[in-house]
């Protein structure tokens, strides 16, 4: 199939499928007398694999990598496992650090309905100016722990 039915089928531009193709996630494909590539079928469930990966968290270099392994005939089954233990990692730690500053934000918004009700409807509140402190991140003991937990260690 031509790369533009290729891409139409898999939901993305011919230009990210020669993206692909360019970092080594796709065979260069064949090419017909007039120079047009010609992708054979099993390239709708590499294209799948390289979209679904990517949603997962997994970056263009670590396919490049996983995939030029499972080409060779390796296994990278343990590299894929380690890759998204780190994605698990790296989420814990995201969700943690959002529900910190959710909790900041909540305890600021507070303080300035108190000063809002204290305040008549023309005067100014100061509200930003009320702002003590950034939001934190968790202590980097914290954060560890997410990590291991995340880990299995």
């Amino acid at each position: 199939m031509r790369s533009g039915e290729l891409a139409r089928l898999s939901g993305i531009s011919t230009d990210t499928l020669r993206h692909y193709e360019s970092l080594g996630l796709l065979p260069a494909p064949a090419r017909t007398a007039g120079n047009y590539r010609e992708y054979p079928p099993q390239s709708i469930a590499r294209v799948r694999l390289i979209r679904n990966a990517l949603s997962m968290g997994f970056s263009l270099q670590e396919l490049r990598g996983i995939i030029q392994a499972r080409d060779q005939g390796e296994s990278p089954c343990r590299e894929v496992r380690r890759l998204a233990g780190e994605k698990i990692t790296a989420v814990t730690a995201q969700i943690e650090e959002l529900t910190c500053y959710r909790d900041h934000l909540l305890r600021v918004v507070g303080e300035w309905d108190n000063r809002l009700r204290k305040t008549s409807g023309r005067q100014r509140a100061h509200l930003l100016e009320a702002i003590t402190a950034p939001p934190h991140r968790p202590p980097p003991r914290l954060r560890w722990q997410i990590r291991k937990r995340a880990s299995g260690i």
